[in-house]
């Protein structure tokens, strides 16, 4: 009997009305309830262990911005920019990222339920460690990103890309990839225990595969 993947408990964000976020910086553990980051340059500030409950952060710059430890509930990242935003050990519940350009973001030791990530690019994502329970990956791109260590329970990739991923050392439960466009595992095809992939995508791992269990195929 073929056991069916358990489909993923989708982020449902309603945020209420938000009142702007004023000309302050951000600071560290620094809570911010109900408020509206727009058009906003965050870069290099810090902001580690601050919590954001029912926040959007629309169109911001992150270049360096320090938010290690911070807690995103009920939140929505949209349109926001950053290189090297250090979000190690935060937590995020109940969030979308949409449209996100990133670069280099530490999300390693990062806990993230019900996240849905919807278009942009991401590159060279950090996600070592990091536990994922009820995440979706929609129509973006990952490049290089590092799922190594990792823990995914019910994460599935719908449309997006996968570019040289690295999956050593994961462990999966109901990680559905296919729906993803391209799958290009640059290392961890033998964790892909618990994951379903298609049989296309089975004929194009086939050669990394064969070199996993050291078979030669000749002829």
């Amino acid at each position: 009997m073929v056991r069916k993947v358990k489909a993923v408990r989708r982020a449902e964000v309603r945020l209420p009305g938000l009142r702007p976020f004023g000309d302050a910086e951000l600071e560290p553990d620094g809570d911010y309830d109900g408020l509206e980051f727009a058009d906003r340059d965050l870069g290099g500030q810090e902001g580690a262990g601050a919590r954001f409950l029912d926040c959007a952060l629309r169109r911001c710059s992150l270049d360096g911005t320090g938010l290690a430890r911070a807690r995103f509930v009920d939140a929505v990242l949209e349109g926001v920019r950053g290189v090297g935003t250090d979000l190690a050990g935060a937590s995020l519940r109940d969030v979308e990222l949409r449209e996100v350009r990133w670069g280099g973001v530490q999300l390693h030791g990062a806990v993230l339920e019900r996240v849905l990530v919807r278009g942009g690019k991401i590159d060279y994502l950090n996600l070592r460690t990091a536990r994922l329970r009820d995440v979706v990956f929609e129509s973006c791109v990952l490049v290089e990103a590092d799922f190594a260590g990792a823990v995914l329970e019910r994460v599935e990739f719908v449309d997006c890309a996968l570019r040289g991923v690295d999956f050593g050392g994961a462990r999966m439960t109901d990680v559905d990839l296919r729906g993803a466009v391209e799958l290009d595992i640059a290392r961890g095809v033998e964790s892909l225990a618990g994951a379903v992939i298609s049989s296309s995508q089975l004929l194009d791992l086939a050669p990394v595969l064969a070199a996993q269990v050291g078979l030669r195929v000749e002829g």
